[in-house]
């Protein structure tokens, strides 16, 4: 199940990140995606390996087998056309999410070559999390403050606290884009 699920979230990260591309023509969007197709090519060699069939192989772009994956998806694609200062907020909420499902799975005790890969995503993820951290700041002002990750674990990943960072730069309370 965890597989499955982590096929369709990393799908969905793909996904998103192309439509925000087209949108708003950053090519950090480009990029991402494109590692997020190398993630989902990872998980797809673990199902074929287990004997589990690909949950999004006629799929195509926008589409999910799981409807919370579903409903996700719209809501942030409508998020992230809002402006490039929410699409980049959309990334980093993205990013935290995979990060949190992936401890999750982690925890929960898996096979060392799904421990791997599971290993390599998050590291792929936090990256992309940096990342989006930087552009946000850059494009905006503002720094992220987590939305999913508590502040110690997004400190950890993003090597310093969010909320002092905020607050040294007079943003307090601006989270959101």
């Amino acid at each position: 199940a965890g597989l499955v699920f982590m096929r369709e979230e990393e799908k969905l990260a793909h996904d998103v990140y192309l439509v925000l591309y087209e949108q708003w023509g950053l090519v950090a969007f480009r990029n991402i995606a494109g590692a997020e197709l190398r993630h989902t090519s990872a998980v797809v060699t673990l199902l074929n390996r287990y004997g589990i069939a690909d949950p999004a192989a006629e799929l195509g772009a926008g589409e999910f087998s799981i409807p919370e994956l579903q409903d996700l998806y719209a809501t942030l694609v409508v998020q992230g056309s809002e402006s490039l200062e929410a699409a980049l907020g959309v990334g980093a909420t993205i990013e935290e999410v995979d990060i949190k499902d992936l401890d999750d799975l982690l925890a929960s005790g898996v096979a060392a070559d799904v421990n791997r890969v599971y290993t390599h995503l998050r590291n792929g993820s936090a990256s992309h999390l940096r990342a989006f951290d930087r552009l946000i700041e850059r494009e905006s002002g503002v720094v992220w403050v987590p939305q999913v990750l508590t502040n110690e674990e997004y400190a950890a990943i993003a090597g310093g606290s969010a909320g002092n960072r905020a607050a040294a730069r007079g943003n307090r309370g601006r989270n959101r884009p």
